[in-house]
């Protein structure tokens, strides 16, 4: 990717965020007036400064920690590893820390605050799905993310989102969810929502699916595919891989309960099935238009 392209990117998603977060604070100064008149909003706006500071510095765990990721050394996966380091040398890049999701859907994101703190996490299942020049390709898409300065934007978003609906979490406590264990059904595959957690997340979702939309541009999938395939050198391997992963993401579905919707936008593929409820959090462009403008990179016509 162009530099100057680069910086007119993170400039959007600079400004996107900007306008969110600006948007934060007067919903909270309006409902503080609502409840204490001046006084009230003064305080709602200090409570969301310090909110977004803390998302700044800790939205990354958040996102990690919805997908129960976990740090992997290269003594586990030296592949991994290789790939990484080849990748970042070759677009001149830090090399990212490397996390891994037990999450049998094939899926990966990167997050962070900018190149030189970046994570990227693959799930057990993108390791297990792709061959070499596949995942090679898809580590050049979210390297490409971090090195187009987007994940900052993606990040807080993401952050701010589960703390929004943090309490629609706590609804899978109170009577109503449907069955046990939900947080190993998000991750193994398709799950449905408790009454309790539903009911929760039609108040609150809403609004963290429009702070997501407002901080994230669906182009930036396409820019990172494309700088991700001109670093991996093989756009019709990532198109492959896209492929692959859009299959599996509709076969293992997540659930879209709280954390999970948080994150879904950092990921290479939406991580849910487009109906429902989760059409609200929906960001990424059809794989089918991202895969044909990678094989049109490599020459391909239809």
């Amino acid at each position: 990717m162009r530099g100057d392209r680069r910086r007119t990117a993170a400039l959007g998603g600079a400004v996107r965020l900007a306008i969110t977060v600006v948007l934060l604070a007067a919903g909270c100064a309006a409902i503080g007036a609502a409840v204490a008149g001046g006084l009230g909003a003064a305080i709602a706006v200090v409570l969301a400064a310090a909110l977004v500071a803390a998302v700044c510095a800790y939205g990354d765990r958040l996102a990690l920690s919805a997908m129960a990721a976990r740090p992997v050394s290269e003594v586990e996966h030296p592949e991994l590893y290789r790939l990484v380091r080849e990748l970042s040398k070759a677009g001149r890049l830090p090399v990212p820390r490397l996390y891994l999701s037990p999450a049998g859907q094939p899926n990966a994101f990167a997050v962070g605050t900018g190149p030189r703190n970046a994570t990227v996490c693959c799930t057990a299942g993108l390791l297990s799905e792709l061959d070499e020049a596949e995942l090679r390709g898809v580590l050049g898409h979210e390297l490409a993310h971090t090195c187009g300065r987007d994940i900052f934007a993606s990040t807080v978003s993401a952050g701010l989102a589960t703390v929004i609906t943090f309490p629609a979490g706590l609804g899978r406590l109170l009577p109503g969810r449907a069955g046990t264990g939900s947080r190993a059904s998000a991750h193994d595959g398709p799950a449905s929502l408790g009454l309790s957690e539903s009911l929760l997340m039609l108040v609150l979702g809403p609004i963290a699916a429009l702070i997501i939309r407002l901080s994230v541009s669906g182009a930036r999938e396409y820019r990172a595919d494309a700088a991700g395939a001109h670093l991996a050198g093989d756009p019709v391997a990532l198109a492959s891989a896209l492929r692959k992963i859009d299959a599996g993401t509709e076969e293992l579905a997540l659930a879209p309960d709280g954390r999970m919707t948080s994150v879904g936008h950092l990921m290479i593929a939406c991580p849910f099935r487009a109906d429902g409820f989760a059409r609200l959090f929906l960001t990424h462009p059809p794989a089918g238009e991202r895969v044909r403008r990678l094989e049109a990179l490599a020459g391909y016509r239809r």
